[in-house]
């Protein structure tokens, strides 16, 4: 897959007419996609845990609200790092996704990564797709493809990011942003 066609650090919002309760709503940001599948976390799914009671020497790094997050249906029992690191240069433990966006090896000492992150969220489980499944998804409307920005990673309102992204385009897609919750009750 050519570097044009990939949408690596782009966000897939979940459409109103997505069926799957595990995307209801979800923003994703794609961390990998190419020719042999895709994977992305799901933004704005915060779980009631804090980090600190499942990686103790990472729970003080954390930005707020301080919680794990819930990356998506595959693997939650792994975690994963994203942090926001400006500038050229990442430290050891850090590898760059797109743009300031980044994975942090967990495994690293926190002390060697802590002064250069900008902020830091922590995952359980990702969002997956094999080859060609996304593509499908996308041309049968369950996604809409925006591009992402620094501050969606480490967003203080998490559970109002769906609605934020969508606001922020341009034209009809920004209407999308006020689609009722449960449509019926309309």
């Amino acid at each position: 897959m050519t570097e044009v066609s990939s949408l690596t650090g782009r966000l897939l919002v979940a459409t109103p007419a997505l069926a799957d309760p595990n995307f209801d709503r979800a923003v994703v940001l794609l961390l990998d996609h190419d020719d042999k599948g895709s994977l992305g976390v799901v933004l704005n799914r915060p779980t009631p845990v804090d980090v600190g009671d499942i990686l103790e020497a990472w729970g003080d790094h954390a930005g707020e609200p301080g919680v794990v997050f819930q990356g998506g249906p595959v693997s939650l029992d792994s975690a994963l790092g994203l942090a926001v690191i400006p500038g050229d240069e990442g430290p050891l433990g850090w590898r760059r996704v797109y743009g300031a966006i980044g994975l942090v090896d967990l495994e690293t000492p926190p002390e060697l990564l802590v002064q250069a992150l900008g902020s830091l969220r922590i995952f359980a489980g990702y969002a997956g797709w094999g080859p060609g499944q996304l593509e499908a998804e996308m041309a049968e409307g369950a996604w809409y493809v925006v591009d992402s920005e620094p501050g969606d990673v480490s967003s203080p309102r998490p559970e109002g990011l769906w609605r934020a992204v969508l606001r922020r385009q341009r034209g009809e897609l920004a209407m999308v942003a006020t689609y009722p919750d449960d449509p019926s009750l309309n």
